[in-house]
């Protein structure tokens, strides 16, 4: 699952970007690296990686959806589901998740492994966009 949060996405080149919402729906898969790589190259994304059997995973949700509501506007914020992203997730060498990665301009800033608490992930966001 690959996913945006908001109801009118935009990649931060400002194109709309259609993806379908919540844990268990249909989703769009991101097999071909460089279509994640054009998602990421412009702005501040931060990248939750997941999948829905995942218990930390499902606890990270609504940390997700917080953090997309607080940085509406000035960072994108997805999730994508390893087992239906894993060329993707084996390209970023994502082995354990939650995975969060977050991403200024295509390139990797900060990554979390585990569980985190919306504080340290706000704290890092606010931190990547005063640089």
């Amino acid at each position: 699952m690959f996913l945006f949060f908001g109801m009118d996405s935009t990649n931060a080149k400002g194109e709309k970007i259609i993806i379908n919402r919540g844990i268990g729906m249909e989703s769009e898969k991101i097999q071909d690296i460089k279509k994640f790589e054009s998602i990421v190259s412009h702005g501040i994304t931060l990248v939750d990686f997941n999948a829905p059997w995942c218990a930390p995973c499902r606890v990270q949700y609504p940390i997700i959806e917080e953090l997309s509501e607080d940085f509406k506007g000035r960072a994108a914020i997805i999730e994508i589901n390893v087992d239906e992203n894993k060329k993707t997730a084996l390209h970023l060498g994502i082995a354990s998740i939650p995975t969060l990665i977050i991403f200024k301009d295509g390139k990797e800033v900060t990554r979390f492994v585990g569980l985190q608490n919306a504080e340290s992930l706000s704290k890092a966001i606010r931190r990547t966009l005063r640089q």
